[in-house]
Formats: structure tokens, sequence, C-alpha cells
């Protein structure tokens, strides 16, 4: 490898491939390293959404997009918390980023159809979709000996596409055996492996170098500039300078327990995240001087607990199954608190209601309830497919009551919210929390029933009724250093620290607290990742 490339990334995720790429593209030679043995980070692992407004496909889908709309739908979600010099910058990069790496990357993005905005109602929401864009099945095969050096998703098969998984469908249709034997010849791979894929086989083409094992312990400052970084390697510590300077793509802090008690609003204690996301890059830009903001946020997500075997993580990110008729979310005193359809970052939020006379969290610990029939429909979390048979791992019970008595909530207090939850989907509409009233919530829920009240409005009367506990989870932290609209960290002052930039959930993210639509993850990664490879090849 390079012992002096012109650029340094550290982290290959979606941010740090897309920094490498464009950078690579404008002339720059570059080096990435990536703390974990595989490549990928989280966004392997990831749906492969991004949410990108007015972005270049949006027309072959019909749709009608426009920055104003875009500009006011986040801000009309931001509780006056956003830089609107930073949103804005987001809105314009976005589309710009998507075109080049189309047209230099091969991404071959396409709009996810149908797919609404996470709040659409909100001024500038896009209830029909138009935002959300994916990428095709890729053939990994066209990697070589890097295909095996990506990291598998722990919670999904890698064949699959996003509308045949549960992140993308409320019962997802796997495809057929056939289809899957056809995948398989290419290894072909949709979803985040397609993505990295994509974006891993254009850097290679452009000569990027690529090291795994590297685990960023600090940066090099030569007179006040970032020079380089080292490394903690399996053979010991090891320095790389970087001629134009050194991008921060290293992830969130969500698996640092003492980051996290520092740091953030609420509890999470469940990231369904790579474990290697420890702060390390907060740390080192830290060390640099670096100014902070956004550090109490997260990409929030309810989260089931598994047990062991199920998936490696032995847990698993609740999304379509909490959205669908016939289920309902409780705390320990039995009572709903919440629309269980919300979309999951807005529904996070709920685990950190505070009870101010037990001086604890009011909706922790809950449950996700459900009833027979709703397991023989739709089965249930951890991909366990419609059934007659519940497996072993449920809890179960033959009523309610004895159902209340096995969670230890207090007797009668689930009979009475089921009895009144069914008297609501009687009548079709949810008077304590608005389920159903979002295009959003009518997105999910029954395919069969999509668009109607149905599709998430349902009785839990067909015995016998099941418990699965949740707890608060996260896709990643989104705080970290400031950054400026070239995606320069910026010191206490608010000046760029020379030769050192910032893209993904390692910085400061430009959402605030929002989250606009499904790839609202990736979509800020990707364009502050393009925006810092184009600045530092300048340099």
């Amino acid at each position: 490898m390079t012992s002096e490339p012109d650029v340094v990334v550290l982290g290959s995720g979606a941010a740090g491939l897309t920094a490498a790429f464009t950078a690579a593209a404008h002339g720059a030679s570059v080096a990435v390293f990536e703390k974990a043995d595989l490549l990928g980070g989280t966004s392997a692992w990831s749906g492969g959404h991004v949410w990108i407004p007015v972005n270049p496909h949006q027309h072959e889908a019909g749709v009608q997009d426009s920055e104003e709309e875009a500009f006011a739908y986040l801000m009309s979600l931001s509780r006056g918390l956003l830089d609107e010099d930073m949103v804005r910058t987001f809105l314009r990069a976005g589309p710009e980023m998507v075109r080049f790496l189309d047209d230099k990357a091969g991404t071959e993005f396409f709009v996810a159809e149908g797919f609404p905005d996470y709040h659409p109602e909100h001024p500038g929401g896009k209830p029909g979709g138009g935002r959300t864009i994916e990428t095709p099945l890729f053939p990994f095969d066209e990697l070589g000996e890097w295909a095996d050096r990506v990291s598998p998703s722990p919670y999904l098969p890698p064949h699959l596409a996003m509308r045949e998984a549960p992140l993308g469908s409320a019962v997802p249709q796997p495809p057929p055996a056939e289809e899957v034997a056809r995948r398989r010849l290419r290894n072909e791979r949709g979803m985040g492996q397609g993505l990295v894929g994509r974006l891993l086989k254009a850097c290679l083409a452009l000569g990027v170098e690529l090291a795994t094992d590297h685990r960023a312990t600090e940066l090099i400052m030569t007179d006040g500039v970032v020079t380089g970084a080292v490394f903690a390697t399996p053979d010991g510590s090891r320095e790389v300078r970087a001629r134009r300077g050194v991008v921060l793509a290293t992830g969130g802090f969500e698996w640092n327990e003492d980051y996290k008690k520092a740091f953030l609003r609420g509890p999470l204690t469940h990231p369904v995240t790579m474990p290697t996301s420890e702060g390390d890059g907060l740390r080192i830009a830290l060390k640099a001087g670096a100014a902070l903001g956004n550090m109490r946020e997260a990409w929030w997500s309810p989260v089931a607990v598994l047990p062991e075997g199920l998936n490696p993580m032995n847990r698993q990110m609740l999304n379509a199954d909490r959205t669908r008729p016939r289920s309902i979310i409780v705390n320990r005193r039995g009572v709903r608190f919440t629309n269980e359809a919300a979309n999951y970052n807005a529904f996070g939020g709920a685990f950190h209601a505070e009870d101010v006379t037990r001086f604890d969290y009011a909706n922790l610990p809950c449950w996700l309830i459900f009833d027979h029939e709703y397991l023989r429909r739709y089965g249930t979390v951890g991909q366990y497919p419609p059934s007659d048979e519940a497996p072993p791992w449920l809890t179960a019970a033959p009523s309610l009551a004895k159902l209340a008595e096995v969670l230890g909530i207090p007797g009668g207090a689930l009979t009475e919210t089921v009895e009144r939850w069914n008297r609501q989907a009687a009548q079709g509409r949810d008077p304590e929390f608005g389920r159903g009233e979002s295009a959003h919530d009518l997105w999910w829920g029954d395919p069969y029933r999509k668009g109607s009240i149905e599709a998430t409005l349902g009785p839990l009367d067909a015995p016998p009724f099941y418990a699965v506990e949740l707890k608060s989870g996260s896709l990643g932290t989104k705080g970290g250093p400031r950054t400026d609209t070239d995606a320069r960290v910026l010191d206490l002052d608010g000046k760029p620290i020379p030769g050192l930039y910032a893209a993904g959930n390692v910085m400061a993210s430009p959402f605030g607290m929002t989250y606009g639509g499904a790839g609202g993850t990736l979509a800020p990664a990707m364009t502050f990742g393009y925006l810092a490879g184009r600045h530092v090849a300048a340099r």
C-alpha cells in the first residue's frame, strides 16, 4: 500500500466509500482504512435506501418535487434546531451526488415506488413517495478477490431485494426458490450489500487502496494541519501520512457505554449496528480540537430481543411487525403509549418519556402484544413465517389476563386496554394516538389492505395471545464534530481544521433530530462524503 496517499479515509461504509471514490475520480490517490476485518460497516447491513429530495430519477416515477418543498418539510420537523445552510447544502448536493455516482460509479439508482416520507402530512411532505431511491441487485462475482471481504448482514439473507425483506415490506414475499438459485450463480446481492458492492467496485476500478484491521487511534498534526493518522493493527502501530487530508467516516458511538452516558438524551441499550461503532472518530476529532454538535441524538428504533441462535446479534429491529393489525404495544402499566405504526425514529422517542414519580422511564419495559390470528397471517419477528404454530421462544398465554400475569402487568389493565383498542378498531379510528391517520402508517401494515385503515387497525380477539419484549435501540448515533458545507471539521472557534473532514454518523448530522424518510441515514452520509471527497481532492 502507498505509504503517503493524497487522501486517507477512515471507514469503509457508504460515507467512506463515496468520499474515497469522489476524491479518486477528481485525481487524488486514496487509501481507505477499516477498523473491522471486513468492509462495508453498518451500511452493508442496511436496507440500502437513500433519501434524496429532487433526485434525478423522480421524473421517471412521475413525481414532482422542489428544493423549497423539501426545505419546508425538513424545517417543519426541526423544532428550530437545524442549521439552514447545512440543510440547503444537503438538498442541493444530494441530487448532484446521485448524478455523479450514477454516471461515474455505476450505482444505477431508481425510485423505490410509492414509499412515503416518514411525516408526509407535514408541509412539503410526499405521501406518494419519490424521494427514496435504491440500487438494483449487484453480482458480487464482479468484485473478484474482494467478494468475500464485505461484511454480511446478520439480520437478512444477502440475495433479497428491499421489497422482499422486512425492512421494505410489512409482509415480505420472498422470491421463488429458482430465482434465489439464479441469483446465487453470480452471488447477486441487494439492499446495503448491493450498494456497498457497487461503491467498492467503483473504488477498486480507480485504484483506491483498502486495508482492514486498522483502528485509527489519533491524527497526525503538523503545524495545526492534519497530515495523516496513526493506526493500531495486528502487527503493531502504523503511521500513514496524507498529502491532502483525512476523511473521518468511522460511524457513531452507540457501542461505547461511556459516550452514551455522557451525551445521549435517553437510553440506548440495543444498537443494531456494527459493534465496531465505538466512537473512535469522535475521540480523535476531540483530540484535534473539534467542536461538537447534535450529541444527544441517534437514529432511534425499537428493537426486539431474540433468543440465542435466531441471528448472530440476538436482536431484531422492529419495523413492519408493529404496524400490522391485531397488534399493539403496551408498557408495564398495561397501556398503549404511542402510535405503534409511526416511523421507527419517532417511535424511539417514546422510550425517553419520564415517569417523574417513579424516577424511571415510563415506557420501559414494554411489549408487542398480538393474537393467534396475527401469527397465522403474518408470522412474527426474526423472519418467522406465517404459521398456526408459535415458535417456542414466544411468551404465550391462553388469555389476556394470564399474559398480563406472566409479564407482571397489573391485573385487568391489559384486558381493559385491549377491549378499548378493539372498540376503536371496529370504529376505524385511534383517537388516542392517531394510528392510521398518516399515509406512512397505511403504506405498512397488511399489504392486502394497503391504503385503508384496516391495513393497521384490527382487533386482538383470537387466543392464545403472545408478547415480545422491546428495547431502545438505534441505527447509529448522529452527533459528532461539527462541519461546514464542504464537510470540513470545525474547531471551537468555528474555523475549519485544515486537512480534516467528516461524513456519516461520525459527524454532527445536518438533520438534527429529524428523519425525513426511508434512507435518511445514508443520504447525508453519502452527500457529505461526496462533498468531502471533492474538496479534499482539490486541496
